[in-house]
């Protein structure tokens, strides 16, 4: 409950313009100061929580270890993390093209999902809760690679989970 809240917080904060994303290039130790803040650690570990649910529990434990051991009294970025996930799943998913788009983006998406018969469709726009004048630049180009999982009415709730990553602005 307590990471709930935590994470509501965060998205509040990343839903304003003013928000920064998590991962950018600094040129000033008081610009890496800035980015070292609690949107940051919240939403990365929001985003973590999210690779790990779309990659599975098992997946996601390979990848760390991977990367871990790899990196092992060194220093890394995190396209180390991605590249570690990209060699776990043997190119099926291009974990750091997916990844790049939730840490370079300041804020998050919001999905629209609509269905019309047997016909779903999902469209994506960036999500503002509030419009500050002063900070607004036009976010229009952004695009997450959303991973979405979903369970139909044919399921049993064990194992029956899908996925659609959705890359696009929108997608059926």
């Amino acid at each position: 409950e307590d990471f709930l809240n935590l994470i509501f917080k965060a998205m509040m904060k990343d839903s304003l313009n003013s928000s920064h994303p998590v991962s950018a290039a600094v040129q000033s130790s008081e610009e890496i100061e800035e980015m070292f803040d609690t949107l940051s650690y919240i939403k990365g570990a929001s985003l973590l929580s999210m690779l790990k649910h779309y990659l599975t529990k098992d997946v996601f434990q390979a990848g760390i270890e991977v990367y871990l051991h790899n990196h092992n009294y060194r220093t890394a970025q995190s396209d180390d993390l991605w590249d570690s996930m990209n060699e776990i799943t043997n190119g099926t998913l291009d974990v750091k093209k997916m990844m790049k788009t939730w840490i370079v983006h300041k804020g998050f998406p919001l999905v629209t999902v609509v269905r019309k018969g047997k016909i779903i469709s999902v469209q994506q726009e960036k999500f503002l809760y509030r419009v500050e004048p002063e900070n607004w630049t036009s976010d229009a180009s952004y695009l997450w690679h959303i991973p979405l999982t979903y369970i139909t009415n044919r399921c049993n709730f064990t194992h029956c989970t899908n996925a659609y990553l959705l890359d696009q602005k929108s997608g059926m």
